[in-house]
């Protein structure tokens, strides 16, 4: 009986037990890996910070232009003629006047037209780009809508200024070639490659297995592309449009050169207009920090921040399948 007992006694002393072996495993496993479990903690810390900082940013921009404009919206805006008279005379002795109507309405012909623009462009070549090609032409074009997308803005607003200009006056013979044509297919061209992108992003997650079964069943390449990768698609396509929207809605700098920089409704695409971003731009460095107009221009960069968030969001719920209505 105490044999039998010594013997289990030293079954289970300290240096056999299987507990103390794993524990003294793990202790010599997390001394060997310290420098590894500190490099890993910090870079989950980098990368936090690098996620939550454009939220940060963004509230913060919020904030920011809201502090300047407040006053202006609560105390002295009519948010009614604000909206629908076309007098902008921020600097007149007797009655300033702060209305963007016809900005709203130069901003938004700019951009419908072009959204006509790029989206046969963009989509056209995404499609190509996703569907036909192959090899070393597929990954040619991928470079240069890169590049297209990379061109600075005021570049294009160059362009739009010293070739544009005289090509469409000598073309249209109107008087002047700085107008909401001009500005339409600058502003597409802009749009075109972020809107290329993101549509072959789309075109690209439709599964092989659609375009084999389409295939199987013998329809053609085409075929494949309109009845089958495109239906499949839309939601894609459709924020990839949204996108556009939104790029085109806040571009300044070749607007304000394209555009003709000139207040009124457009009747046609060869008037002059102004832009709401170009107004911004051209007016708020001579303007006396905490005045009316000051704080005005401050109010139009809230409603561009909603109408370009709420752009954004709406593209964000496509790509997440969110439909309403």
């Amino acid at each position: 009986m105490a044999n039998d007992e010594v013997a289990s006694r030293a079954a289970v002393s300290p240096r056999t037990r299987p507990g103390r072996r794993a524990d003294a495993a793990r202790h010599v496993d997390k001394d060997r890996l310290t420098l590894d479990w500190y490099q890993d903690k910090i870079v989950q810390v980098v990368v936090f910070l690098g996620g939550i900082s454009a939220i940060v940013f963004i509230i913060g921009i919020f904030l920011f232009i809201t502090r300047e404009g407040f006053s202006f919206v609560v105390e002295k805006l009519e948010i009614t003629e604000f909206f629908t008279s076309i007098r902008w005379q921020p600097t007149s002795e007797h009655r300033p006047t702060y209305n963007i109507l016809a900005m709203i309405a130069g901003t938004a012909s700019v951009t419908g037209l072009a959204m006509v623009v790029a989206i046969p462009f963009s989509l056209g070549a995404a499609i190509y780009i996703s569907e036909f090609a192959r090899g070393k032409t597929r990954e040619a074009l991928k470079v240069l809508v890169e590049l297209l997308a990379a061109i600075p803005s005021v570049v294009w607003g160059f362009i739009g200024l010293s070739l544009m200009n005289p090509l469409i006056i000598e073309l249209f013979d109107v008087p002047v070639g700085l107008n909401v044509l001009n500005a339409g297919i600058i502003l597409g061209l802009m749009a075109a490659p972020i809107m290329t992108s993101i549509a072959e992003d789309a075109l690209k997650a439709v599964p092989d297995g659609y375009r084999e079964a389409a295939e199987a069943m013998g329809a053609t390449r085409w075929q494949v592309v309109v009845k089958v990768v495109l239906p499949a698609a839309r939601n894609g396509l459709l924020a990839a449009v949204l996108l556009g929207v939104g790029r085109g809605f806040g571009e300044t700098m070749a607007v304000l050169m394209a555009t003709g920089h000139s207040i009124n409704i457009p009747d046609s695409i060869f008037d002059s207009v102004r832009a709401l971003t170009a107004t911004i731009a051209a007016e708020l460095g001579e303007t006396a920090v905490g005045s009316d107009h000051y704080q005005a221009l401050f109010t139009i960069g809230i409603f561009l921040f909603v109408v370009t968030f709420t752009i954004n969001l709406l593209a964000d719920l496509v790509v997440r399948g969110v439909r309403k209505g």
